[in-house]
C-alpha cells in the first residue's frame, strides 16, 4: 500500500494545485517512482489511498499502464491519518501474507526483499524501517530492537510503554511491513496515526526495528528536497 492521501502542506506552493504524489523528480512522479520500486521487488497488487486532489491521482493511474493490479482506497469525506487510512483499506489487504506500507514521498534504494524477508523471519506483527538521523520525533527501542516508546524532542512529549532501560532512539523512515492480523487490534474509530496504534498494542505484540544505515534515502516532504532527490536520482532508483 502506498500512502498518498496527505494534503502536502509542507510542499506548498507545489501542492496547491497538484497532489504531492504527482510532484516530479527528473520527469517521474513520486507515485510512479514508488509503484515501479514495488513492482521491481515483486509486489503485483498495490493499493493507493487518496484524498487531496484525488481525481488527479485516479486519472493518472488510469492513463498509465503499470504491470500490477492497482486499487484505490478513497478517503472522500475526511483525511483519516496513517492508521485510519490503513484501516479503511483493510478489504484490499487481508489474507495470509504480510503487506508493505510505503509513504509516497519516501524515495530510497532500500532493498525491499531484504526488508520483507527480515519481517517474515521475525516474531513481530510489524517491522518499521528506521535510521540514525536528526529529527524531532523518534521511536524508542529496547536492546532487542522492539518498540518501547516514542518521543518528540521539539516539545518534550514522551510516551514510554515499559520500564526497560536503556532505550535507543531512531527516526522512522516511512516504510513498514505489517501482518494483516493487525486489523483485529485497531481501535473503534476512523482517524488515528499508526504510531499511536503501535504504542497501544506494542506490549502484547512485538513491533521491531529494521535498522537501515546503508541505503540512500530522501524524504521529499519539503520543496528543497526535490533538488536533492534529482541530484541523487540514479542512486535512489537503483535496484
Amino acid at each position: 500500500m502506498i500512502l498518498a492521501a496527505g494534503l502536502g502542506t509542507r510542499m506548498r506552493p507545489f501542492t496547491n494545485n497538484t497532489p504531492k504524489a504527482l510532484i516530479k523528480i527528473n520527469n517521474k512522479t513520486l507515485l510512479e517512482i514508488a509503484i515501479e520500486k514495488l513492482i521491481n521487488y515483486g509486489f503485483n497488487e498495490i493499493v493507493i489511498n487518496v484524498h487531496h486532489l484525488a481525481d488527479q491521482i485516479v486519472e493518472y493511474i488510469e492513463q498509465n499502464k503499470f504491470d500490477a493490479k492497482i486499487s484505490i482506497s478513497y478517503e472522500k469525506d475526511e483525511l483519516l491519518d496513517t492508521g485510519g487510512g490503513l484501516k479503511h483499506a483493510e478489504r484490499f489487504l487481508t489474507g495470509d501474507e504480510p503487506f508493505l506500507l510505503h509513504n509516497v514521498d519516501i524515495v530510497s534504494n532500500l532493498n525491499l526483499k531484504t526488508l520483507y524477508d527480515f519481517h517474515v523471519d521475525s516474531d513481530t506483527i510489524a517491522t518499521v524501517v528506521v535510521r540514525k538521523r536528526e529529527t524531532n520525533r523518534y521511536f524508542l527501542f529496547n536492546k532487542d530492537n522492539i518498540l518501547r516508546g516514542w518521543m518528540n524532542e521539539g516539545n518534550g512529549k514522551k510516551i514510554i510503554i515499559s520500564d526497560e532501560i536503556p532505550l535507543n532512539k531512531y527516526a522512522f523512515s516511512g516504510i513498514h511491513v505489517i501482518d494483516p492480523n493487525i486489523f483485529s487490534l485497531m481501535p473503534d474509530k476512523d482517524v488515528f496515526p499508526i504510531a499511536t496504534l503501535y504504542l497501544n498494542i506494542g506490549l502484547e505484540n512485538n513491533i521491531c526495528a529494521f535498522i537501515d544505515e546503508q541505503s540512500t534515502w530522501i524524504d521529499v516532504g519539503y520543496p528543497e528536497y526535490v533538488k536533492l532527490a534529482e541530484e541523487n536520482f540514479a542512486k535512489l532508483v537503483e535496484v
